[in-house]
């Protein structure tokens, strides 16, 4: 049986709340590894507030570290439906408009304006949504390295 392959980032708790954390993940771009990473600029760097719903809130603290995984399948599943869907959609609308009308100006506004419904039905599906895209999260032994980065 194939194990399942997982994305791990470690995080800070800032807020517990019911059966619900807010965790806060220091996101880098790979740049900030490097030995240029002085060349890089701050919008390189980007906290990112998660929320997870678990079972026993009790166990964990706030500013506690931990770390919180995710299935990278779902970030496949994430990259569909935020990046790749809405291109298919912009230029399958492009294309056609464009042959249908010969004109580019309502082409490309079409093509700009289909993306309101497919976007209005992203929010109102955003509970089931969120119910798909779940984080689990374990106690981290280390204490997150922040050093050097700045918000």
């Amino acid at each position: 049986m194939e194990k399942v392959k997982q994305i791990e980032h470690r995080g800070v708790i800032k807020k517990i709340a019911g059966n619900n954390l807010k965790i806060s993940i220091i996101a880098k771009s790979a740049c900030l590894s490097c030995q240029l990473n002085t060349s890089c600029s701050v919008s390189d760097v980007e906290e990112k507030i998660i929320d997870v719903t678990i079972l026993n809130p009790e166990i964990y603290r706030v500013g506690e570290s931990i770390d919180v995984y995710f299935k990278q399948t779902l970030g496949y599943r994430a990259l569909f439906l935020g990046y790749l869907l809405p291109f298919v959609i912009v230029f399958s609308i492009l294309t056609i408009t464009m042959f249908l009308t010969k004109n580019e100006g309502i082409s490309g506004l079409t093509a700009l304006g289909a993306l309101f419904p497919y976007y209005l039905i992203l929010y109102l599906k955003k509970d089931k949504i969120q119910k798909t895209f779940s984080f689990s999260i374990k106690k981290s032994n280390i204490e997150p390295d922040f050093s050097g980065v700045t918000i």
